[in-house]
């Protein structure tokens, strides 16, 4: 159920009650302003504090270096839908509403994490990729607690770097691109290129922190880079310019991958710097991660540059190299700076996380867990629990995690593998055979792990 609006029954209470406790305005400074920045398709070796030897990241570093810097945090799915509908409700994918990579919306029973925090006096806005949501639906981002969006409805509209419109709210705003095989969503191949729409995404962004700085708010900002425009077929990594990749003997793609990464991470750098600037710095908390893991899309070869790192798979797969993502928190004064947690936790975790952080309540019924303790080093990690994903596109998948232990399941009769991550964190041996006990155990967890709702009979 939607959340009652709580902040107009305190604001009524205060008026009528002269022993009531009103907060000041110093006191409701105190919550800390929350930015969430989710890449599009980041592998987990694409920046250097990750191991990245080739793709310049500087800026992302910088972040990790003051702020501290997770070796074992998971996405929600391996592909943006799913993934982001676990950021925003808190449910892993066994039972969340969104399960695979179909046009389905939130419905309105859905809470979101945007609705909580709004609850709390907090400025919500959306700037980027939703996904969660066509026009007209339940699931567009001001029906789901966002007060300003601004950016890409549909999937495959957002493939675009160069689309014809956006939309502002609920609205749409043309932009002078020509894409002559623009499909109904949006998605195509701009002819005429003079808008880049991470770079529109980047000043909104900016503008947003500088109108809201005297208030708290919470960002989402749900870039696209390094997306491919599938619509593009080998020319799908679309850039303005190479940058310093440009006299590289590389494929064009690979320039155009590396290329796009290091333009985020320079966006990124004008955010930490514009909250320096504007003395907000110690009062925001900064996320950074990828929804899922590298691709090998519009001509881009995710071995080249060692996108995954050690991790088997990519994008698509439950293997580690498909949900294990680089994630990163920067909060000045509050983390102790070069800091590296090996805690797994995952998307559903923010939810729980952020509502912890402004002083609000998560529901009851979701399955993430306040990870704030780990994150300013009160605890080092959190007590083991299971970790689930499943996953609906081309079949049906299954993975979960306890402690060591990870198990992958490709298909509904197929037998669970089972591998040891601190031992073989590239999943090349399959230790099913000779650890029955835990394979039992996961069999019995999976028993219960997730719900069948009506999404399985639209989504298969």
């Amino acid at each position: 159920m939607k959340l009652k609006n709580t902040k107009k029954i305190l604001i009524a209470l205060c008026l009528t009650a002269a022993v009531s406790w009103c907060p000041t305005p110093s006191q409701a400074a105190e919550h800390p302003n929350i930015i969430f920045i989710l890449a599009d398709d980041l592998g987990y070796g694409d920046l250097g504090c990750y191991g990245q030897q080739r793709i310049k990241t500087p800026e992302i570093d910088k972040l990790a270096a003051e702020g501290i810097r997770f070796t074992q945090a998971y996405a929600g799915s391996t592909v943006c839908a799913p993934s982001r509908c676990v950021l925003m409700t808190g449910l892993h994918t066994g039972h969340a509403w969104i399960r695979g990579n179909r046009r389905i919306p939130l419905r309105p029973e859905d809470t979101t994490i945007a609705e909580i925090l709004k609850e709390q006096g907090y400025r919500t806005a959306l700037i980027g990729k939703w996904g969660l949501g066509e026009p007209d639906t339940t699931g567009v981002p001001n029906s789901q607690g966002f007060d300003y969006f601004f950016g890409y409805l549909n999937q495959r509209h957002a493939h675009n770097y160069y689309p014809t419109f956006l939309y502002r709210n609920r609205e749409k705003v043309g932009l002078p691109n020509v894409v002559p095989n623009e499909d109904k969503a949006g998605a195509g191949m701009a002819s005429k290129k003079l808008v880049y729409s991470h770079d529109l995404f980047t000043k909104e962004a900016l503008y947003f922190i500088k109108e809201n700085k005297e208030e708290p708010f919470f960002l989402y900002l749900s870039y696209t880079i390094p997306h491919a425009n599938n619509e593009a077929g080998n020319k799908g990594m679309e850039v303005p310019e190479y940058g310093i990749y440009t006299d590289k003997n590389w494929p064009d793609a690979q320039k155009g991958h590396a290329a796009m990464i290091t333009r985020m991470d320079r966006d990124v750098g004008k955010i930490r710097k514009l909250l320096e600037t504007l003395g907000i710095a110690e009062n925001t908390i900064v996320f950074f991660t990828s929804d899922n893991g590298p691709h090998s899309e519009g001509g881009n070869d995710p071995d080249f540059n060692n996108s995954n790192g050690p991790l088997r798979g990519i994008k698509r797969d439950l293997y580690e190299g498909g949900i294990r993502v680089p994630a990163i928190v920067w909060w000045p004064e509050h983390i102790t700076p070069g800091r590296v947690n090996d805690t797994p936790w995952y998307f559903a975790d923010f939810l729980p996380t952020a509502a912890a952080a402004a002083g609000a309540d998560a529901p009851d019924d979701i399955d993430g867990v306040n990870i704030l303790p780990v994150i300013t080093g009160e605890r080092k990690n959190i007590e083991p629990r299971f970790l689930f994903w499943e996953f609906h596109e081309r079949g049906y998948q299954q993975a979960a995690r306890w402690m060591d232990w990870k198990v992958v399941r490709k298909s509904p009769e197929a037998p669970l593998e089972l591998y040891n991550l601190t031992a073989d964190i590239g999943e090349k041996h399959n230790l099913a055979d000779a650890h029955p006990k835990i394979v039992k155990k996961f069999e019995d967890y999976l028993e219960s792990a997730r719900t069948v709702s009506e999404f399985w009979k639209i989504n298969r």
